[in-house]
């Protein structure tokens, strides 16, 4: 492995502090959508946003992700009624009650229109192992890589003014054969994205303070 020199500008005080401020602000403005709207998005925005997402750090950069764009509504149309499947089970069956009273204020159910409503989904995966010339390899701190990358998408895509929702039916193991993943793939979030849809609904949030969330050791 070769290195070469960190390409890193430093920022006087007041410059970080601006920026600081105005991401926070335009950060505290990113909702969970359920509600979107058909129109198209252009593409190459969203191809942008999962560039950033891979730029993320990774374990021994093994980078173990899989992102797959689908716009094509037939198979918008299997993932739908896959999730549905799922979901009718989960709110009849798997849910425990207190899990349920706790998504009661969300008024959430087994309906998933909004995963054809939307103009584009990105399925992520994580790579439980990697298969290099028919031989595993193992993958290292896998869930927090691709939690990282995945967090690095949401951000992006709210940053070039897209909605998202992120939705993790339970299992999501339709997901691997509706897309023909290979064996050493499993789903990790389905994320419908796009415009809202006009006069779209999001619940009040009761955010925790920084106090309740943070705790400091300053010298």
């Amino acid at each position: 492995m070769s290195f070469q020199k960190l390409n890193f500008a430093k920022k006087d005080r007041h410059e970080m502090l601006n920026k600081s401020k105005t991401l926070l602000e335009e950060m505290k403005r990113r909702r969970t959508v359920r509600e979107f709207s058909s129109e198209k998005i252009p593409l190459e925005v969203v191809e942008n946003a999962i560039k950033t997402a891979v730029s993320a750090p990774s374990g021994a950069n093994k980078e173990p992700w899989t992102f797959v764009i689908i716009t094509d509504k037939g198979v918008k149309e299997k993932i739908r009624t896959a999730a549905e499947k799922e979901e009718k089970e989960f709110y009849s069956r798997r849910a425990t009650r207190e899990w349920l009273e706790d998504l009661n204020p969300f008024e959430t159910n087994w309906n998933k229109s909004f995963i054809e409503t939307a103009p584009c989904l990105v399925v992520v995966f994580k790579q439980i192992y990697e298969l290099e010339k028919k031989q595993k390899r193992k993958n290292y701190y896998v869930n927090e890589s691709v939690g990282i990358a995945s967090g690095f998408l949401l951000m992006a895509l709210h940053q070039i003014g897209l909605a998202t929702l992120t939705h993790t039916p339970s299992p999501m193991g339709f997901l691997e054969k509706v897309l023909k993943r290979p064996k050493n793939e499993r789903a990790f979030l389905l994320i419908p994205v796009g415009y809202p849809s006009r006069g779209a609904q999001v619940p009040v949030l009761n955010k925790k303070t920084f106090s309740e969330s943070v705790i400091t050791c300053y010298s």
